[in-house]
């Protein structure tokens, strides 16, 4: 197979993101309505057209990441490939999601006074401020109360403030809040990555680098990315010692998107375990994290005007049906093979698989959380975590002293919330990157990063650079599991056996 040097990948990783940016300027999820005529409609060859040039710079994208992970590239390196390919996406319109006119438009929501938690965009002016984001609003989302906590709802209404509400300056406001929230999560992993005794730039190619990251969360703008960016920066104060800082970050993550609580049962385990004295105190200390960051979602609901309403909204989007999750298609599939044979509502069967399966997924999590318990603090996260998170080829354990079954809290989290996406009512492509980053800077290189990787290389192509989600989506995604899949079992070193970086090579050689 050709291969290039790790300049060469960086190049052709570049070209794939130019040319996503540039199919996306006719492809991708264009506004109803644009004043500035930029962001407009060329008719239906021309999008056609820029829809094939988008996944061919995908794939040339995720071609260029794959193989630039075993090149042995430096940390530093990595940083500079990560500027290279986050830019063309940066300057592109919006692409795989219309999510960010729902932020504009909640933002004008809250300037206006309406209560986001009990009506959706449609109540504003289409003439008005944020009336041509609303307009732009998914279908499904137009009359649905926002689901997002306060935090967000005040950068939001910062940014329709600061740009009237005007589709274009609105759209690029929001992506300095991605590309924030990409630069945070650079910075947390590298920095995890050194508190857990792991590789700074496997966490940085498999955490910053993959390409659903980098169009989910620069190019599509989820605010899931500011979410794990907070996320991450909390678990490492909280594994540094600043667990108040720490647990008020994961507050504030909370007040973005609710999924970041989980953060907190590990923070408070670590926090814990880590705690001397008897039961009584140390069970108090592992508590402390969670009143710290009740405390700051409070005072986020409380300065940002918009109440405590997140918290029945909670539930807005596990009401939408997506194909990926298992056990919503699994509940549908039964409830209408009930109603087919016995004449029985499907609705409840669904449910009922949907809430057995959110139950599963608790069970699994406290079990995480059990044995993290049970594991022996290891505040500096040296050798004996290390050793714990072992890659796929290394040689059995199952003799190695009791240090080497430590169970690290950080990657125990990932865990967790991977098991929450996967038993989920509702998962999106972009759901993968919660629970992803954390393994990421734990255990880039083992099992569960294997999967990952192969994951990602495929769930890129279930979104169209419109928003959409057509059945080829689903063909090429399968494909692409496949040719990966194949790819590491062929090749071990594919993933497990990546080159040791040049200024990690540096850093051993001087100890020694």
């Amino acid at each position: 197979m050709w291969a290039l040097n790790a300049g060469g990948y960086r190049r052709l990783g570049a070209a794939g993101s130019v040319a996503i940016a540039v199919g996306g300027w006719v492809a991708g999820t264009l506004p109803v309505r644009d004043p500035w005529g930029l962001w407009v409609p060329h008719g239906p060859a021309v999008t056609v057209a820029g829809a094939a040039l988008a996944y061919v710079g995908l794939t040339l994208l995720v071609v260029a990441w794959w193989r630039y992970g075993r090149t042995g590239a430096s940390t530093r390196d990595m940083l500079v490939t990560l500027a290279w390919w986050a830019t063309p996406l940066a300057l592109a319109p919006p692409l795989y999601s219309a999510d960010v006119y729902s932020y504009i438009a909640q933002g004008a929501m809250v300037l206006e006074g309406h209560d986001v938690y009990s009506a959706g965009p449609s109540v504003l002016d289409p003439a008005g401020l944020g009336g041509d984001a609303a307009a732009s609003v998914g279908g499904h989302w137009t009359d649905s109360p926002a689901p997002y906590g306060p935090f967000f709802l005040i950068l939001a209404r910062g940014v329709t403030w600061a740009t009237g509400g005007t589709i274009v300056p609105a759209v690029l406001g929001m992506r300095l809040i991605a590309v924030g929230a990409l630069v945070l999560i650079a910075w947390a992993l590298r920095h995890l990555a050194r508190e857990r005794g792991t590789s700074e730039s496997g966490a940085l190619w498999l955490g910053a680098l993959n390409p659903l990251l980098l169009m989910h969360v620069v190019g599509g703008m989820h605010n899931d990315g500011l979410m794990i960016g907070l996320m991450l920066a909390g678990v490492v104060l909280a594994m540094r010692g600043s667990w108040i800082v720490g647990s008020a970050l994961v507050g504030l993550a909370m007040m973005v998107k609710s999924p970041a609580a989980m953060a907190l049962l590990f923070i408070g385990v670590f926090v814990g375990r880590a705690a001397t004295g008897p039961l009584v105190r140390r069970v108090a200390k592992g508590m402390a994290p969670g009143l710290v960051a009740v405390a700051v979602a409070v005072a986020a609901a409380l300065l940002g005007g918009t109440g405590f309403g997140w918290l029945r909204t909670q539930s807005v989007a596990g009401t939408i049906h997506t194909a990926l999750s298992a056990t919503s298609d699994l509940g549908l599939g039964l409830g209408e093979l009930l109603h087919l044979l016995v004449g029985t509502d499907p609705a409840p069967v669904k449910a009922a698989v949907q809430n057995l399966g959110l139950g599963v997924a608790l069970v699994l999590i406290a079990c995480l959380a059990w044995r993290t318990v049970r594991g022996r603090a290891d505040v500096a996260g040296g050798s004996a975590v290390a050793r714990a998170l072992e890659p796929a080829h290394a040689p059995d354990t199952a003799h190695a002293p009791d240090t080497a079954r430590v169970v690290d809290p950080a990657h125990a989290l990932g865990l967790a919330l991977l098991a929450l996406v996967a038993l989920s009512p509702m998962v999106q492509p972009w759901y993968l990157l919660w629970g992803m980053t954390l393994i990421a800077a734990t255990a880039p290189y083992g099992r569960a990063g294997a999967v990952l990787t192969v994951l990602s290389a495929a769930l890129v192509y279930e979104t169209h650079p419109s928003g959409a989600t057509p059945w080829y989506g689903f063909v090429l995604a399968g494909v692409a599991c496949v040719i990966g899949t194949l790819l590491v079992r062929r090749d071990s070193n594919a993933l497990g056996e990546v080159p040791a970086p040049r200024d990690e090579l540096a850093v051993g050689a001087h100890r020694t």
